[in-house]
């Protein structure tokens, strides 16, 4: 599955979900599905950011990723566990957009995606950005870890999903 076919997917896991179901937080410590997309959402962005600034760095970065950049990329996505990030990375997603706000979004960043996808492969593999725990990314890194990252919480969504059935009402989004 692409990319753009990842996030359409999202988008029509989205239609299913009630305002309630967006907002609900089944334990402290752990995100709404709103949160979940808000913070995809945000993430995104951040890493497409990224994409664009590999175009506009002068000079070439020699220096690669880290250990488990490396691991990242040579398994084509992220392992199947929780990470949990710095506590001053690690801020409550918005909580109060509605289905409308984010199915906009997912929109828009699609839009990005498209615009970019079509240039990346001109920009300089040698022209890099760190990333915190990845090392340094080239602009084809940078973009392909939007898709990781979204495969990456579709068990975070399943279970989001579980919650809100132990909740009590029943209904739930599913593929």
């Amino acid at each position: 599955m692409n990319d753009l076919t990842l996030i359409e997917t999202y988008k029509s896991f989205l239609q299913s979900y009630s305002p309630e179901q967006l907002r609900y937080i089944p334990e402290p410590g752990v995100w709404s599905i709103g949160q979940m997309y808000d913070h995809l959402l945000v993430v995104a962005h951040e890493y497409l950011d990224s994409v664009e600034a590999c175009a506009l760095a002068g000079g070439e970065q020699t220096d690669g990723k880290t250990e488990f950049g490396e691991y990242l990329f040579k398994n084509g996505g992220f392992p199947p566990i929780k990470i949990q990030l710095p506590p001053e990375l690690n801020t409550a997603p918005d909580n109060s957009k509605t289905k409308e706000d984010i199915n906009c979004e997912l929109d828009q960043l699609m839009e990005r995606m498209k615009e970019l996808k079509a240039k990346v492969d001109e920009i300089n593999p040698n022209s890099k950005q760190k990333h915190g725990g990845f090392g340094w990314l080239n602009a084809q890194e940078w973009f392909d870890l939007v898709g990781m990252h979204f495969r990456h919480h579709l068990r975070q969504k399943y279970e989001l999903d579980e919650a809100w059935v132990k909740h009590g009402d029943g209904s739930h989004a599913s593929i």
